[in-house]
């Protein structure tokens, strides 16, 4: 387990190819989505003692609150449908998630369930929740990285307090186009998809630009072991029990 700025940073002068296990930072997925209901607060509480970081998506309801759920429309997750912009948090607030008894929690939930040493990498599923989303983590004191697909909420991020850690979600493309990207916004990180993290140069051109490399989303032995193998610094996973080889508090 890593005991940089977050968990999350990287020497660029290091090795990369492999990883030591104990090196590379564990990320429960959804609060470790493989092992408790995804998003919830009971996820982040049973995950907290195996993990270095749990990830959780953010996203605004129709009332204004900052909600934690993945899907922008309720279907999948819950016996209601519609799209969570579209619901007020009264209404949220009694639907349960998946078939289990937990409930949508709020973005607030989350950091106070969190334990003070556990890093909470908060996604922003909308670009126009970044500063609602760093005042609840200011409130909360609650440390966090920052990560979204969406540009604009990095860089609203960026212009309001540099200090914020940062990452840029990526999807697809070449090596160099994820590290400009992620450069230019003054990100800490970069987060590719397993298959893009193991192209080969990936890991070697982010650390060249300081930037270090967590991939998702692991799901099963074979997944972790590509990407130690590839040299990220975390690995995104579902369950916090993928093989022995992957770091555990446990």
């Amino acid at each position: 387990m890593t005991d940089g700025a977050n968990g999350l940073g990287t020497d660029a002068d290091a090795e990369t190819d492999p990883t030591d296990p104990t090196d590379v930072t564990l990320i429960g997925h959804r609060g470790c989505a493989g092992r408790h209901p995804e998003n919830t607060v009971a996820a982040v509480e049973r995950a907290a003692p195996h993990v270095d970081a749990v990830e959780v998506d953010v996203r605004r309801c129709a009332s204004g609150e900052l909600v934690v759920v993945h899907d922008a429309k309720l279907d999948r997750l819950t016996d209601a449908s519609g799209r969570v912009a579209d619901a007020d948090w009264e209404e949220l607030r009694d639907l349960t998630v998946l078939d289990s008894a937990e409930p949508i929690p709020r973005l607030e939930g989350v950091f106070d369930a969190a334990p003070d040493d556990l890093l909470v990498n908060v996604e922003l599923k909308q670009p126009g929740i970044a500063s609602d989303a760093l005042d609840a983590a200011r409130r909360a004191a609650t440390d966090v990285l920052f990560s979204s697909f969406h540009a604009e909420a990095l860089a609203a991020l960026r212009d309001r307090d540099p200090t914020t850690d940062r990452a840029l979600l990526v999807a697809d493309g070449p090596p160099e186009r994820a590290v400009d990207a992620a450069t230019d916004l003054g990100c800490v990180a970069v987060h590719p998809p397993i298959d893009l993290a193991t192209e080969p140069g990936f890991v070697e051109t982010a650390h060249g630009a300081g930037l270090a490399v967590n991939a998702w989303t692991a799901a099963d032995r074979e997944d972790a072991e590509r990407l130690l193998a590839a040299g990220v610094d975390g690995i995104i996973a579902d369950r916090w029990d993928l093989s022995d080889g992957l770091p555990s508090r446990s």
